[in-house]
C-alpha cells in the first residue's frame, strides 16, 4: 500500500454523504445502469459501468463549482461596480 493512503474511506463532509448517495443513484439510473445496484449493492454492476458513474458524477460536481465561481465572481463585480456608481454624490441630481 502506498504511504499516506488512507483505506477508511472517510467522507470529507460527512453531511454531505446522503445527498451523494442519492446523486450517486440519480447518474447510475441516467445512465441506464443495470437496475441491480437498486437494492444497495453494486457488486454485480461491472467496474466499467461503476466508473461511468463516478466520471459522470465528478463531471457535474465541477460543472456545478464552475458555475458557482462564475456567479460569485459576476456578484463582486457587480457589487464593486454598483459601489463605485454610488460614491459619486452628484449621480441623481439634476443640474441647477
Amino acid at each position: 500500500m502506498a504511504q499516506g493512503s488512507d483505506t477508511s474511506n472517510q467522507p470529507v463532509v460527512p453531511q454531505a454523504y446522503n445527498a451523494l448517495e442519492q446523486f450517486k443513484y440519480e447518474v447510475a439510473s441516467e445512465l441506464g445502469i443495470n437496475n441491480e445496484y437498486q437494492t444497495g449493492y453494486w457488486g454485480n454492476i461491472s467496474s466499467r459501468e461503476c466508473g461511468a458513474v463516478g466520471g459522470h458524477m465528478v463531471r457535474r460536481m465541477i460543472a456545478a463549482a464552475e458555475q458557482s465561481l462564475i456567479e460569485g465572481v459576476t456578484a463582486g463585480v457587480k457589487s464593486g461596480f454598483e459601489q463605485s456608481l454610488n460614491l459619486n454624490p452628484n449621480r441623481n441630481k439634476l443640474n441647477p
